[in-house]
């Protein structure tokens, strides 16, 4: 579980084949800023643009990380299969404050930027999310980019998808991988936690 909060921008500096067959994933080579690893262990989880994965190599001293990602995650996430920045989050502990939302790390769908640019102070970020995730989606309520916790501003409902309108204030932009968002980039998108639960619920009730 986790937060959306996050805590460093690290870089995949390398990526190599588990096999050689389309049904093989990667292994990817995570460098993190100095002392971000500190108290990390082997088989702890990490979210990474979003995604949770498991920490499977540790080298604190080279300040590296290496985890294992099947296909079949490289097919419904992105960014994470080509070297570049990644928003870095790791498990949030019992004690921790719960700074943004409940996040599973288990990304939903993929959406596409349509638009990226500096309104005012802030910068506004919308994206194409798919239809099928359109439900989910609020005016002020959750939604995670990237693995980032951010609050809906404007939903609207389009015949290609559902187009949401997000403001990101100058520090969200400064201190993650956003910053390097442009339009038609592909993002990792998680529905917020308690409207999957909220679903369930009412298909129960009509039952």
């Amino acid at each position: 579980m986790f937060t959306g909060i996050i805590t460093a921008i690290g870089h995949i500096v390398s990526l190599r084949d588990l096999g050689a067959g389309s049904a093989h994933g990667k292994q990817l080579q995570v460098q993190t800023p100095p002392g971000w690893l500190a108290g990390t262990g082997l088989g702890d989880s990490i979210a990474i643009n979003g995604a949770c994965m498991t920490v499977t190599g540790l080298d604190a001293g080279g300040q590296q990380f290496s985890l294992d990602i099947s296909a079949e995650s490289l097919a419904i996430t992105t960014g994470l299969a080509a070297v570049g920045p990644v928003n870095l989050e790791k498990a949030l502990r019992a004690n921790d404050r719960l700074g943004g939302h409940l996040v599973s790390g288990h990304v939903d769908g993929m959406g596409s930027v349509t638009r990226f640019e500096p309104v005012g102070e802030s910068w506004l970020l919308q994206l194409l999310a798919p239809t099928e995730l359109a439900k989910y989606l609020a005016y002020k309520g959750s939604i995670t980019v990237n693995g980032v916790s951010l609050t809906v501003n404007q939903v609207q409902d389009l015949a290609s998808g559902c187009q949401v309108s997000i403001n990101l204030i100058p520090h969200t932009v400064q201190n993650t991988a956003l910053q390097h968002l442009q339009t038609g980039h592909w993002v990792n998108l998680e529905i917020d936690l308690i409207a999957r639960y909220v679903e369930r619920m009412l298909k129960g009730a009509a039952q």
